[in-house]
């Protein structure tokens, strides 16, 4: 190996470690939470996680190592649980992934989507202003803060208008992010990205486990839209990578304060999606469109340009081998799922 040439150690930065950093993730039983407790344990920090329900098949029991994992049980409406983790624990980074995901939830019942992603937001970035030991706070927000855009894609300066329930929160989450950053300074980035989907997911009213769980039973996967809804489906694994790279990026980037959009920047109808998972599922079913869908936004993608040329970032998987992925999964754990959780757990 050769040596660096005279003055080449000065520009080189050290590579950052997660090894023992103290970390809290919230909504750690969820899609997202549950790779982002796996991949942080994988490099060797100690994590506690704050979970309100218990979730028995949550990717979570089965992917990361419970034994070493610290569970705080509570609700991110619980203000002294939240300053209580953060505290006891000397949590030096928190990821806020904790939230009610679901639209057609939010718009049923909206009051309890605003506790949990507004309320709850607040609360966390309360309590890490009055933590010391916090020295970065990444925030998930998501696309649909941006409501209905006759600009696409979204980038980062797109107003902030939802006019939904559920967008409506996260427009919300957002701007008390940046307040609390141009206020007291407080270390935090803001992340939007689109649908996630990938191992785990176990809201099987989303339409890539929906249709993938059809499939397996023989039955038409249901569209509750005409099918020309465009959204942005982003696979969780590179989802886990994209907010640990921008984690890694915020002490020496002066990025604090910023909110960056994670995508794979392509453009998807809904009708498309399902018929690639119908195409790689090796099906002949046909789709049931119902038509059925109110208080959604038509045409959602983004634009992740700032996070390439800020953070060097790119997504490591195209979506077809991102759905691969996610039915072979699926195909193990709709299909024998008794026997996968006994593999997987031990138990």
């Amino acid at each position: 190996m050769k040596s660096p040439g005279k003055g080449a150690s000065r520009n080189l930065q050290p590579e950052y470690s997660w090894q023992d950093k103290r970390v809290l993730v919230t909504g750690a039983t969820g899609l997202l939470g549950s790779w982002m407790v796996k991949e942080l344990q994988s490099r060797g920090a100690q994590v506690v996680a704050l979970i309100r329900d218990r979730v028995p098949q949550s990717y979570l029991w089965t992917a990361a190592n419970v034994k070493n994992l610290i569970c705080v049980h509570g609700s991110l409406e619980d203000y002294a649980t939240i300053a209580r983790s953060l505290n006891e624990y000397e949590i030096e980074t928190v990821f806020h992934l904790g939230a009610q995901t679901i639209v057609s939830i939010a718009n049923r019942n909206p009051l309890s989507t605003f506790e949990a992603n507004i309320r709850g937001t607040y609360h966390m970035l309360e309590a890490c202003r009055l933590t010391p030991t916090v020295k970065a706070l990444i925030v998930a927000s998501s696309d649909k803060a941006y409501g209905a855009s006759e600009k696409l894609p979204y980038d980062e300066s797109t107003p902030l208008m939802g006019r939904h329930p559920y967008d409506v929160s996260k427009s919300c989450a957002d701007l008390l992010s940046l307040a609390y950053y141009h206020t007291y300074r407080l270390p935090v980035c803001v992340t939007r990205c689109g649908n996630f989907y990938g191992a785990g997911d176990l809201n099987f009213n989303r339409i890539i486990p929906g249709t993938i769980r059809s499939v397996l039973r023989g039955q038409q996967p249901i569209i509750r839209s005409d099918g020309t809804y465009v959204r942005d489906y982003f696979y969780v694994r590179d989802g886990a990578l994209a907010y640990l790279q921008l984690a890694e990026a915020m002490p020496t980037k002066g990025i604090a304060g910023e909110a960056f959009n994670f995508s794979n920047e392509i453009q998807v109808t809904v009708l498309q999606l399902v018929r690639k998972i119908l195409m790689l599922m090796g099906s002949d079913l046909e789709p049931l469109i119902k038509n059925e869908v109110t208080g959604e936004i038509f045409h959602q993608y983004l634009s992740a340009t700032k996070a390439r040329q800020l953070l060097g970032w790119r997504p490591r998987y195209t979506l077809e081998e991102g759905l691969k992925e996610t039915i072979d999964w699926y195909r193990e754990f709709l299909t024998r799922p008794q026997t996968f959780l006994e593999k997987e757990t031990g138990l």
